[in-house]
C-alpha cells in the first residue's frame, strides 16, 4: 500500500488519551499519561498493512513537538519511542539526564 504522509496529519484525541493518524480506514496510534510536568508514552500502534512506510515516526515527532511546546519531559516507555529518541537526539532534551544515559548506545 503507498502511503502519502504528506497528505495525513496527526490529531490529538485528548479524550482517549492519544495521537491519532488515519490512512485509508486503518488508524495509527500513540498513548500517553500526561501529568502537570511530565507526559509517559506508552504504546505505538500501526496497522500491519501500513507498517514501515514512516507512520510511527510521524507520531513520534507530532507527540515529541506537542511535549516541547507544553514544557513537558518526556518518558520513553514505549519501546519504539524510546527507539526513536535515542536515534533522533534533537529531541533528547525533553529527557531526564538519567532517561538519556539509558538511551544512548554502550
Amino acid at each position: 500500500m503507498d502511503v502519502n504522509l504528506n497528505s495525513v496529519s496527526v490529531t490529538h484525541n485528548e479524550r482517549a488519551h492519544r495521537f491519532e493518524l488515519d490512512i485509508d480506514g486503518l488508524r495509527s496510534i500513540l498513548t500517553y499519561r500526561r501529568y502537570p510536568d511530565r507526559i509517559i508514552f506508552d504504546h505505538t500502534e500501526v496497522p500491519q498493512p501500513i507498517e514501515g512506510k514512516g507512520v510511527a515516526a510521524k507520531l513520534a515527532r507530532f507527540a515529541l513537538d506537542f511535549a516541547r511546546e507544553h514544557h513537558l519531559r518526556v518518558i520513553p516507555l514505549c519501546p519504539y519511542i524510546s527507539d526513536f529518541l535515542g536515534k533522533h537526539t534533537e529531541y533528547q532534551d525533553l529527557l531526564s539526564s538519567e532517561d538519556v544515559q539509558k538511551l544512548l548506545p554502550r
